[in-house]
């Protein structure tokens, strides 16, 4: 659960209005302590009504769809996710995944027993200002809680450590340490700094991950006739890690990768692109990032596990969102006590 803001009630309160118009009204609670959930929002209608349990969401994208079907996937069947606004593209994909959604400028997908609503198409009429992200959800923070969530030892650090690892300036690492406090996700106890709602904390960084550092990441994407080879390759002779749906299926054996996802440095791309059969495309099925990062992995020929859980979630793609599934409590894991 997110702690609920002004600016959030204001979103709830802006797509509940919209329903309105389709004679459904909206009663908002905030007070009734819940888990993982934002709100519960209970609608009426004429004959019925429903309580959901409500999960905001901001400027959805296909890349963070993944990661916001999977938070909701885990909420329950009465989960209702709230947007500013959501793109035809975008709501046909959440109908498909059966997630119910409205916004603020009057699209919904509400498919209870007794109630049908499908909108779509609806351009924002008032732009709803979101709260600044703070720095550390920035690109150069990002790095910062990559190694933290990835290293969690790492946050006991001297910072000129913890930047080493996270391969940003000294500077960068104070910056993000001051804020997260503030934030609610990191504390001094017992005279060690300790890490706070780990789960929370790891979704934001997706959501952000997704929306802000990967696409200042993406180095060259190819087109490979094929891409089995994937399974007998050694990339490390490229000076590249195996990441995304094809390490996913080595680490859980349950997906057939459809796409390769490598980290490197763009001269590796280039010695790995003229060795194998490929040709540059916008939407080819093999993707090389650079590699951002400075910890040690285990194994070395894969990226840190959160990374492959979160280059599955962007995919918005049901049968990687279930490989991420599989992947999360192992995750979660390691903040255990």
């Amino acid at each position: 659960m997110d702690t609920l803001t002004s600016s959030d009630i204001e979103l709830i309160k802006a797509a509940s209005a919209q329903l309105a118009r389709l004679n459904v009204t909206a009663k908002l609670d905030t007070c009734e302590p819940l888990s993982r959930a934002d709100a519960r929002l209970r609608l009426g209608w004429s004959g019925g009504t429903a309580l959901y349990r409500v999960e905001v969401k901001r400027s959805l994208r296909p890349s963070t769809l993944g990661a916001v079907a999977l938070q909701l996937k885990e909420l329950g069947p009465d989960a209702l996710l709230v947007s500013d606004h959501v793109s035809p593209p975008l709501a046909e994909r959440l109908r498909d995944l059966g997630i119910q959604f409205i916004d603020s400028a009057g699209n919904a997908f509400l498919a209870h027993p007794a109630l049908l609503i499908w909108v779509k198409g609806e351009r924002p009429q008032e732009h709803l200002n979101p709260p600044a992200p703070s720095r550390a959800f920035k690109a150069s923070g990002l790095r910062v809680l990559f190694a933290l969530l990835s290293v969690p030892e790492l946050v006991n650090q001297p910072y000129r450590a913890i930047a080493d690892k996270a391969g940003v300036a000294h500077g960068t690492v104070g910056s993000v340490m001051t804020e997260l406090p503030k934030l609610g996700f990191l504390a001094e106890i017992g005279g060690k700094r300790r890490l706070l709602q780990p789960e929370r904390l790891l979704r934001q960084w997706i959501e952000a991950y997704a929306r802000t550092l990967r696409p200042k990441l993406l180095l060259r994407i190819f087109q490979a006739p094929t891409i089995s080879w994937w399974r007998e390759l050694d990339f490390a002779q490229y000076g590249l890690t195996l990441g995304g749906e094809a390490a996913a299926a080595r680490i859980t054996g349950i997906i057939e990768p459809q796409t390769v996802t490598l980290y490197g440095t763009k001269a590796a791309s280039l010695l790995f692109m003229a060795k194998q059969p490929m040709r540059a495309a916008p939407d080819g099925n093999v993707e090389i990032l650079s590699k951002f990062w400075g910890f040690d992995q285990d194994p070395p020929t894969l990226t840190p596990p959160l990374l492959i859980y979160a280059d599955l979630l962007t995919t918005g793609d049901a049968r990687c969102i279930e490989a991420a599934q599989e992947m999360e409590g192992r995750l979660l894991d390691r903040f255990a006590g």
